[in-house]
């Protein structure tokens, strides 16, 4: 099947993600209409235009798997007054629902966090039509605590102190292939010694 090129470009532009439902109109078909799912999209690594898609035949009346978008919005505050970092954990969530009730992404709140504290699976608001699958236990969002520059400091100098430590063990391995070789040749030459004794002792 082919598409046209523009106006799926022109659908997927105007859509939070590429979770996209298509009306689609086959030529030669019996069934006037087909509702399809966008469930993969490939781009041209240099020029990110479309190469292909991958579409799924859904029902109206049957419910829907499939992975959304999650998106964070707001401030938390322990990032605004606190000086943390918000770390966002779980990028896509799965969610059955019928087609139409789908949401393109979905979007958690995330201004009343504090340092230490996150948003689990289990404590995303409800969304009408929606079942959020997963461990309600998993973690979504987080604020973790800033990093004080003693920590970056240590964090730096157990860089470097494991860096000195693979370079005195590749030195040594290299030392070791070398030696062997010196060693085989130290103990070959005295068997040729004695070997040329033999000889001498035989023509006296």
């Amino acid at each position: 099947m082919e598409l046209d090129n523009i106006e799926l470009r022109n659908v997927i532009h105007h859509s939070a993600s590429e979770n996209v439902l298509l009306d689609l109109s086959v030529k030669d078909d019996a069934r006037a209409k087909r509702l399809a799912l966008v469930q993969e999209i490939q781009h041209h690594p240099l020029k990110g235009h479309i190469l292909h898609v991958d579409l799924h035949e859904v029902a109206e009346d049957e419910k829907v798997t499939i992975f959304v978008p999650v998106e964070a919005i707001g401030e938390a505050v322990g990032v605004k007054t606190g000086g943390g970092v918000l770390e966002h954990v779980l990028f896509k969530i799965k969610v059955r629902a019928l087609p139409k009730d789908l949401p393109e992404q979905i979007t958690v709140d995330v201004s009343a966090l504090e340092i230490g504290k996150s948003v689990h699976i289990g404590e995303i608001p409800a969304i009408n039509g929606v079942e959020i699958l997963g461990d309600k236990k998993t973690v979504v969002f987080s604020v973790a605590a800033p990093v004080t520059e003693a920590e970056e400091a240590a964090a730096t100098e157990a860089g470097a102190a494991t860096a000195e430590v693979e370079m005195i063990k590749e030195k040594k391995e290299e030392g070791e292939a070398e030696a062997k070789p010196a060693e085989k040749g130290a103990k070959a030459a005295p068997a040729k010694a004695a070997a040329g004794e033999k000889k001498e002792e035989k023509k006296k």
